[in-house]
C-alpha cells in the first residue's frame, strides 16, 4: 500500500563527521556548502516591470538566520558530505538550518575562511537557491531564527566577508540578467507554505 506523503520532512539534523569531505590537496579544510535563498517580492510582475538595476534589487529579498550559538546573522551553510553531490548538500543545509526548499541555480563561487569555532580553514561553496516553499517546522527551528531582508540590509548584518563577497556576486548576477533583458527564474506562482 502506497502512501501518499508527498514530501517528508526530516524533523533532525544530520551530526558527525564520519563522512564529511575534506579538500583533495590533504590540507585538512573542511568542506562546505552554503546558499544565499532569495525570493522575488512580487512573483507575479512581469520581468519588464521594473526598469532600473535599483528597482530589480528593491523586489528581492534574502533570507538569513541566526547563528546556533549566537545571534549573528548569515546564510545557510555546512558540511558537504561523501554520499552526496554538491547541490543535494545545499539542498539539505537550507532545509536543516533555514527550513525552505527550493531551485539550486547556479555556484556563486569558491572562498576559503577560517572557521570561528574550531580555528581551521574551510573551503566554501555559495550557491544561489530560488525559494519554492518556506515550511513551518524544521529541524533546526528551535535553535535559529530566520529573516527575510533586502539585499542591502542583508550586507549590514552579515559580518563575515565571504558571505558578503557571495552576496556581491548575487547583485552581478542580477545586475547582468537585467542588462541583458532577462530575469534570473522567477517562481511559477506564490511562495508555498508548509
Amino acid at each position: 500500500m502506497q502512501m501518499g506523503l508527498e514530501k517528508f520532512v526530516r524533523l533532525a539534523s544530520r551530526t558527525g563527521r564520519e563522512l564529511q569531505r575534506y579538500d583533495e590537496f590533504g590540507l585538512g579544510r573542511r568542506q562546505v556548502v552554503g546558499c544565499i535563498p532569495y525570493r522575488y517580492l512580487n512573483a507575479k510582475q512581469s520581468s519588464s516591470s521594473s526598469s532600473s538595476i535599483h528597482g530589480i534589487l528593491e523586489e528581492v529579498e534574502v533570507l538569513l538566520i541566526t547563528s546556533q550559538k549566537s545571534q549573528t546573522m548569515m546564510f545557510p551553510k555546512g558540511g558537504w558530505d561523501s554520499d552526496e553531490t554538491i547541490e543535494e548538500a545545499v539542498k539539505r543545509e537550507s532545509e536543516e538550518e533555514a527550513g525552505v526548499t527550493g531551485v539550486v541555480q547556479c555556484m556563486l563561487g569558491t572562498w576559503c575562511f577560517k572557521s570561528k569555532s574550531r580555528e581551521a580553514f574551510r573551503d566554501g561553496y555559495m550557491f544561489l537557491l530560488l525559494v519554492e516553499e518556506q515550511l513551518d517546522h524544521w529541524p533546526e527551528k528551535n535553535t535559529r531564527q530566520r529573516r527575510w531582508v533586502k539585499i542591502a540590509e542583508a550586507r549590514e548584518l552579515c559580518p563575515y566577508l565571504w558571505m558578503k563577497e557571495a552576496l556581491d556576486q548575487l547583485v552581478q548576477r542580477l545586475a547582468s540578467s537585467f542588462t541583458a533583458g532577462d530575469r534570473i527564474q522567477k517562481p511559477a506562482g506564490e511562495l508555498r507554505r508548509k
